[in-house]
């Protein structure tokens, strides 16, 4: 299996831990990533909200990249695989917008290529059974699912999951042993994530309700899948914890590092030493 690698704006910056860990599932379960040349911002959050059509163009620039490659796109930050992915669709339902946005590119967007998630990834590509009898196993481990608000939304035909209610991430980590508490409505709840630095004090108090749902079901940790999210539920923790007066304590992993972990594969190369709330009480039980 070979992918269209499409980083984004922060695996290679605040979320390093997310392409490392992502990079050493690939090789232990057999995917080679090509990293795309060239690629650029996708435009997703904000562009999307200003101006829709540069939004579409900047998306379709990384897509006809991945066509002339000959292959699907495989974009970890949940916000760019939404962006993208919407865009693709859009653009090949659409020729008067896509002869629009293709006057704006170098390379015309074709609608060749696909976007998929990591995690759709590995349910659908890899398959569960290839991950069966982990050789870590996640015994032990009380995980909340956390696929925040863009991942599974707007629906779409592929992959086939519920936009409020999705049971992917739950299934894979199921099937690696761990313990998935029960976290609807909040797994597909909003953190805050994209208005971190202009909404701080909103951000803070959506992060404080998914923490504190999570602590009240029992999970030990979240997992999650998108690079804002974690940010948000990681490294503003503490000034969650400061506004509700108590200690949470809950280590936020890229589900990526839990599937390295139950695959027995070095925990050096799953970058946990970056995360901002250490995941060492959690693991200890596993």
């Amino acid at each position: 299996m070979r992918y269209a690698y499409y980083p984004g704006c922060s695996l290679h910056t605040g979320a390093r831990e997310y392409d490392m860990s992502w990079r050493a599932v690939c090789e232990a379960v057999g995917i080679e990533l090509v990293e795309m040349e060239d690629w650029s911002c996708c435009g997703t959050v904000h562009v999307t909200s200003v101006d829709r059509l540069l939004s579409l163009a900047l998306a379709a620039r990384n897509l006809a990249i991945a066509e002339a490659m000959g292959l699907e796109i495989a974009a970890p930050c949940s916000g760019c695989y939404k962006n993208l992915r919407v865009a693709n669709e859009a653009l090949k339902t659409d020729a008067e917008l896509r002869a629009k946005v293709n006057a704006c590119l170098p390379r015309p967007f074709q609608g060749s290529t696909a976007v998929k998630h990591p995690l759709y990834i590995i349910l659908d590509d890899v398959g569960l059974e290839a991950l069966g009898d982990p050789p870590r196993p996640l015994n032990g481990l009380r995980v909340a699912p956390y696929y925040g608000c863009v991942l599974t939304r707007p629906a779409a035909a592929q992959p086939d999951d519920h936009p409020e209610d999705p049971q992917g991430l739950d299934r894979l980590l199921g099937t690696l042993g761990a313990e998935v508490v029960p976290y609807y409505p909040a797994k597909t709840k909003c953190c805050g994530g994209a208005v971190l630095l202009s909404h701080t004090d909103v951000a803070v108090d959506l992060t404080g309700k998914l923490l504190k749902q999570a602590k009240e079901v029992g999970a030990q940790c979240l997992a999650v899948a998108c690079p804002m999210c974690q940010m948000a539920l990681d490294a503003y923790q503490s000034r969650v914890e400061k506004q509700l007066g108590e200690r949470l304590d809950l280590p936020i992993f890229y589900f990526t590092q839990l599937v390295g972990l139950a695959l027995g594969i070095d925990e050096g190369r799953l970058g946990l030493g970056r995360l901002m709330v250490s995941p060492a009480k959690a693991l200890a039980e596993v």
